[in-house]
């Protein structure tokens, strides 16, 4: 039977870079002729991917998929965890909702469970591919879950796969992260790691050398590289670590102030990644009233509990603020999955999905209602929009659990095609007040450039001809590339490839 050379890629923490390097090597790998799958086992992420076949798993996988030339499947995520309330979490298992669990519940319910679905789902992989790259998840050393943990070392005796332990130098600690980690494993998990890579470095590396040879000295374990820091890479982030890297101050040097209210649990973040790449554009994070200003947009996004964090809007006068610069018609209005549920005149929650609250008030800026509902809709789809004189083509897809219906004398925003049947998504107020289910809708070039244009020429500064129009997943796959070459440039491949072969000619190391 055909069993595929396995790489694990593990951190020191989230964050550290680990997504990253594993959608490097996936790349790699399939540069160099290997058929190649990413898997992480278990993902606890709010920021997701819809499948070919319209179900879910964790971005960064598929991402990673993408990075590879493959089209990506659950068994690449078998398990998304989605945490939606305070110490609970929706466990979505092969792309669809199992079941609603606390983490103790979790821990002591699902694991043999979980372990035997993750077992499945990997073999599945190593008999159709070359070569996988298994991602982890926070640190091996979390000692206190290690008995019942689903995406580290047990996964990698699982594959008996070697392991590359990441650290993140640009926090500072890296060696005594790196040390302290591989202090904290079992000893013969500690067997596994090949080898290190320091992830993000800036500056002259012969400042570091002292460092990584008293690390080897010290260790045992070689360092395989060092990640230089890439800046502006347009590769989507999974953890919300991630965040903290958008701008928190009010542009003072770019013309369109975009603005996106930081929800608690907001998703699928990404939708806001576009715009990042627009010159004229500055993307900010606000998570207060003395924070919004007056920016040219607002974009209300995603959100694992609508009903929670349109609470929390409205204690902070959040929703105050924002129903007036809405009026001041200088402010645009953009709300995309739980956002625009929140710009409705009322969210119901009949079933208890989110909370005990019944009903709520909405911001109201648009005509129509949403009632919460147990099932789940997961679909990619194509659309058309109406805007601006133009008929637009969009292509995107539907993560939520509600239904929205618009009042009678309501618009809606997107014509969908989905397999053999057509409806419509959204609401729209001219071009003021927009809400719509239709994630990754900015990662149409041609709708983001007409959109942005209706504010360029609100505000009186040069549009964006078609001609000038910038392909937003051009960018990302040339920076596949450019990721990929840094990591050949920098990363010791041929160490990691022997390690591969080495350990699938060995017997497995303690279940």
């Amino acid at each position: 039977m055909r069993r595929a050379l396995p790489l694990m890629i593990q951190g020191t923490h989230s964050d550290a870079g680990k997504s990253l390097i594993a959608t490097a090597l996936c790349r790699i790998f399939t540069e160099d002729g290997k058929l190649t799958s990413p898997f992480k086992s278990q993902n606890m992420s709010l920021n997701s991917y819809v499948t070919v076949d319209g179900l879910e798993i964790g971005r960064a996988q598929g991402v990673q998929a993408e990075a590879a030339g493959i089209v990506a499947t659950t068994d690449m995520n078998p398990i998304l965890i989605k945490p939606s309330r305070e110490y609970e979490s929706q466990i979505v298992v092969h792309g669809k909702p199992y079941r609603t669990m606390k983490a103790g519940q979790y821990r002591t319910e699902f694991y043999e469970k979980g372990k035997q679905i993750i077992q499945d789902a990997y073999n599945r992989l190593s008999e159709i591919y070359d070569c996988i790259v298994i991602e982890g998840a926070g640190s091996p050393a979390e000692i206190n879950l290690n008995d019942r943990e689903l995406v580290n070392m047990r996964v990698a005796r699982m594959a008996n796969a070697p392991v590359v332990l990441v650290g993140d130098i640009d926090r500072g600690g890296v060696f005594a992260s790196l040390v302290g980690t591989l202090q904290l494993i079992d000893p013969l998990d500690r067997e596994r790691v090949v080898g290190v890579i320091i992830n993000k470095f800036r500056g002259d590396i012969r400042l570091l050398e002292p460092g990584l040879d008293w690390f080897h000295d010290y260790t045992g374990i070689p360092v395989l590289g060092v990640m230089p820091y890439l800046d502006n890479l347009n590769i989507e982030a999974e953890d919300s670590l991630a965040l903290s890297s958008y701008s928190r101050n009010r542009n003072t040097g770019k013309a369109i102030d975009i603005a996106v209210i930081a929800l608690s649990r907001m998703s699928n973040f990404t939708d806001i990644d576009p715009f990042t790449v627009e010159i004229d554009c500055h993307v900010r994070l606000v998570r207060s009233v003395e924070e919004l200003g007056e920016p040219d947009l607002i974009i209300l996004p995603g959100s694992k509990n609508t009903i929670e964090d349109l609470i929390e809007l409205l204690n902070k006068d959040m929703v105050k603020a924002i129903v007036e610069l809405s009026q001041g018609k200088r402010t645009s209005i953009f709300g995309i999955c739980g956002g625009y549920q929140m710009l409705g005149e009322q969210i119901e929650d009949p079933h208890g999905v989110e909370t005990t609250i019944k009903a709520i008030e909405g911001i109201g800026l648009l005509p129509v209602r949403t009632v919460l509902t147990t099932d789940k809709s997961t679909i990619r789809s194509k659309g058309r929009i109406d805007f601006d004189t133009s008929l637009i083509s969009v292509e995107g897809y539907e993560i939520h659990m509600g239904r929205t219906t618009l009042s009678i004398e309501a618009e809606s925003f997107v014509q969908v095609f989905h397999e053999d049947q057509v409806h419509m998504d959204g609401c729209k107020i001219g071009d003021s007040v927009i809400g719509t289910y239709f994630h990754g809708i900015f990662h149409n070039d041609e709708f983001r450039t007409a959109y942005l244009n209706v504010i360029r020429r609100r505000k009186g500064i040069q549009e964006l001809s078609p001609d000038d129009t910038i392909h937003y997943s051009e960018l990302r796959n040339q920076d596949f590339v450019r990721l990929a070459a840094a990591a050949r440039e920098h990363i010791d491949m041929v160490a990691l490839q022997q390690a591969m072969e080495q350990f699938q000619g060995k017997g497995m190391v303690k279940k």
